[in-house]
């Protein structure tokens, strides 16, 4: 039996933004940690500081008898070391499975508590941000998330056992280990159809599973999500805590929007807890803060901290995050990979600009499963943009399916000014800079490789000139 006390763990493709997180925590929690990986990274150098024995490539003779192994979902079989594992009779875990045994320690404890961020979308940031809250005020919390903290600039730190903050995914199913002592569910929508294959149905199945866990638990939800009403009206008997906009235990009113921040009143019930200020865009980031409000006034944690650090937070790794500016055009890069996230983000930049300037949508589709199972949804998912431009689909691992290309899609999509582009991410950055015009709002949408097109754009701006 796995147990936190074991002390050597080697992480295959430890180069990743989760894998990387893990091995941090496990590194500074004190354990003996080591990793393998394809390609140097900002992470494995990060790791490397810390004292992590990183190897560039894969190889047999990493493995040894004693250690707990961290396997990737990406990790196939015949990786060497998988195999050298296997030789040694020696324990293979997903990266979900050390993460639970890292949460156990906290849901496990009477003076720990345990929140979990879950959702079809927001989990990254609103797991950071309470992460980023909590550690600006010096409760010294303990977290893994799925992108970088801006200022902490980090995604996993190990700070003891009196909270513990993480992004759960429901992607794989995974998140029906954990045991929360506060479960956020931010929405609940078809996703990850290669999976679930009896869509919501299943999704829903999995997420009782996960709350069913712990009897005593806080689950703060979503009220306005459609997927989550009709997962509370499946399961009514769990301590359910609401929040929206207008409506909840915990809502948001006199919201006001200007250019990339906003304001807004929170209540609780009839309570005006007062005027909240946030330095990120958009309806979609007062719904992640009204959540992340309502799980820490649960815990306890005093209300005039929470307003005074989340006015300072800027936003998470790939979440809008600024990438380049040159000739007065801005491009900014986004992990929006679904449909409702794609609307929400071009529906903030839009409210932001105020059609004072033209925003640019640059879709990367993300594997052909969630290209073909959400097709119609995607067709019209980018009418907040003026121009669309459609780079090739990102496979991410995946086999082509036959008929399901980019180039397709953009002769099916609902948009009046919209274009295919062919070719590698530098490729068709070559091609769509001759597209922009001066101040432009460039917006890359996608979770593969379209978050470099900043970069390539840029340097396009330099040949150029």
């Amino acid at each position: 039996m796995v147990n936190l006390e074991d002390k050597k763990y080697h992480f295959i493709a430890i180069g990743g933004v989760g894998m990387s997180g893990l091995a941090k925590y496990m590194r500074e929690r004190g354990n003996c940690v080591s990793g393998s990986d394809i390609q140097e990274s900002k992470y494995t150098h990060l790791l490397e500081s810390l004292g992590v024995s990183v190897n560039i490539g894969h190889n047999a003779d990493l493995i040894e008898k004693d250690m707990i192994i961290i396997a990737s979902s990406a990790i196939k079989n015949d990786n060497p070391e998988i195999i050298k594992a296997k030789e040694l009779n020696l324990d293979i875990l997903h990266r979900s499975d050390i993460l639970k045994l890292i949460s156990d320690e906290f849901s496990n404890k009477k003076d720990s508590t345990f929140i979990g961020f879950s959702g079809t979308h927001g989990k990254t940031t609103t797991s950071g941000l309470c992460s980023y809250i909590l550690e600006k005020a010096n409760y010294k919390p303990s977290f893994v998330v799925g992108g970088i903290i801006p200022e902490i600039n980090t995604n996993a730190k190990y700070q003891g056992d009196k909270y513990f903050i993480a992004e759960l995914d429901e992607s794989d199913g995974t998140i029906q280990k954990y045991s929360t002592d506060i479960a956020v569910i931010n929405n609940m929508e078809e996703d990850h159809l290669d999976y679930y294959k009896n869509g919501f149905n299943d999704i829903a199945d999995t997420f009782n599973m996960y709350l069913s866990n712990k009897k005593d638990q806080k689950v703060i939800i979503n009220i306005d999500n459609d997927g989550n009403k009709r997962f509370m009206s499946l399961y009514p008997d769990y301590n359910y805590i609401t929040f929206g906009l207008e409506q909840g235990d915990y809502y948001a009113k006199n919201i006001k929007y200007d250019g990339l921040t906003s304001k807004f009143n929170l209540y609780k019930k009839e309570e005006n807890l007062g005027e909240f200020s946030l330095s990120i865009l958009g309806r979609h980031n007062v719904y992640n803060a009204v959540a992340v409000i309502s799980a820490l006034i649960e815990t306890g944690i005093d209300i005039n901290e929470i307003k005074q650090h989340i006015k300072t937070f800027s936003g998470m790794g790939r979440r809008f995050e600024k990438k380049a500016e040159f000739s007065s055009i801005k491009v900014y890069d986004d992990y929006a990979h679904h449909p409702s996230e794609i609307k929400t983000t071009l529906n903030g930049i839009k409210m932001a600009v105020n059609g004072e300037k033209r925003v640019v949508a640059v879709f990367q589709p993300h594997r052909f499963t969630r290209l073909k199972s959400l097709w119609n949804e995607f067709k019209s998912a980018f009418r907040d943009s003026d121009l669309l431009l459609i780079t090739d689909v990102y496979p991410a691992g995946e086999a082509p399916i036959d008929g399901i290309t980019s180039e397709n899609f953009s002769k099916e999509v609902e948009h009046d000014n919209h274009k295919y582009i062919k070719g590698s991410i530098e490729q068709a950055a070559n091609k769509i800079y001759p597209l922009l015009q001066k101040d432009d709002i460039v917006i890359t949408l996608g979770a593969g490789d379209i978050t470099n097109m900043g970069k390539y754009l840029a340097l396009n701006s330099e040949i150029k000139v």
